[in-house]
């Protein structure tokens, strides 16, 4: 059989037996359908499974793909109630595979990704499903996180300011055009950036998709997974990204029509409001933030598909994704010039 790329089939075996995992029978490896960043695949022997992660083959953004970073915050989380799967092993050195990758054990629940699985569920259950989204979203950005060991994780003072440069930074390693609207809409969100906020762990890419749902009950999620972009931030930056994900142009960037984006689900600004309301947070400067998670989504866009014209693509039509940038582009600077069309 040929072996998928990034994946070392024989190592990653040998791997987890010097990290105590006994196997029974042959290990085999399947790449897990749905991903656009990190390469996730599912390692399995006769009687147990695994989730293994790693950064794509070619096409790297600095930061994008910190294997270490997600290591550290799920075994960070394991003892609170934030649902994630069990950390089992981690080859920071890359050894394994040439790269850093994580392995976790595999949740057999389920994951809501495109509008055909929405097809089985009522309204009433999608209802179920975004209230736990949001419930969870808030029990991740209440943790302690210097009582669970990451008070170094990051650094949450000036992070929405550092966040405008590090996705600048970004933009220019992975553009595959000039764009004015970037540098615009950089600009702007450098002036309007806050003089305060407030810290705690962010996930840095939530949504229905990058979560594992217990098997038969949309309502209730298993695991949090995807955690590569986690820091110490200004948890409305998890919110804001959360509610710009729901824009249909989105599609273009996942390369599927994405569940998250149907109309079945409630609209941005209910969402915002949800969690507001659940969490007793106030929404301050709110165009700043849905703004700068459109910039990030903009930049994320054009990343896919400057790794698809490097070879390393591990979903069909990324090359599309870049069509995506300039509405992204012209969307942040809607909200940040607080216009509706």
């Amino acid at each position: 059989m040929t072996e998928l790329p990034g994946m070392d089939t024989p190592a990653l075996a040998q791997f987890l037996v010097e990290n105590g995992i006994s196997l029974a029978g042959d290990l085999k490896v399947e790449l897990i359908s749905g991903g656009r960043s990190n390469l996730t695949f599912k390692a399995f022997d006769d009687n147990s499974a695994w989730v293994v992660r790693r950064p794509p083959t070619s096409g790297l953004t600095p930061s994008a793909h910190d294997m270490a970073r997600e290591w550290a915050v799920t075994s960070a989380l394991q003892s609170t109630d934030v649902p994630v799967a069990k950390t089992v092993a981690f080859d920071a050195e890359g050894t394994v595979l040439g790269a850093p990758m994580t392995v976790v054990e595999f949740d057999p629940g389920a994951v809501i990704r495109t509008r055909e699985d929405l097809e089985s569920l009522s309204d009433a259950q999608i209802a179920s499903n975004t209230s736990e989204l949001i419930r969870v979203l808030g029990r991740l950005h209440s943790v302690d996180f210097e009582a669970v060991g990451l008070g170094s994780f990051g650094k949450p003072a000036g992070f929405v300011g550092r966040q405008v440069k590090t996705w600048s930074r970004q933009w220019e390693a992975v553009k595959t055009r000039e764009l004015p609207d970037v540098e615009t809409l950089r600009d702007k969100l450098l002036d309007a950036v806050p003089s305060s906020s407030a810290g705690s762990i962010v996930h840095g890419d939530y949504r229905v998709d990058n979560v594992i749902l217990r098997a038969g009950d949309p309502g209730s999620v298993a695991a949090v997974v995807d955690w590569e972009m986690s820091t110490l931030g200004d948890p409305l930056t998890d919110v804001a990204l959360m509610c710009v994900y729901r824009q249909p142009i989105f599609d273009d960037v996942l390369g599927v029509s994405a569940a998250w984006t149907s109309p079945r689900y409630p609209s941005a600004d209910e969402l915002a409001e949800m969690y507001s309301r659940d969490t007793g947070t106030e929404l301050a400067h709110w165009n700043f933030y849905l703004a700068l998670a459109n910039f990030k989504l903009g930049v994320i866009g054009e990343g896919i598909t400057h790794r698809a014209l490097a070879g390393s693509d591990s979903g069909s039509g990324a090359a599309a994704a870049a069509e995506a940038t300039h509405e992204f582009m012209a969307a942040g600077l809607r909200a940040i010039d607080n216009r509706t069309a």
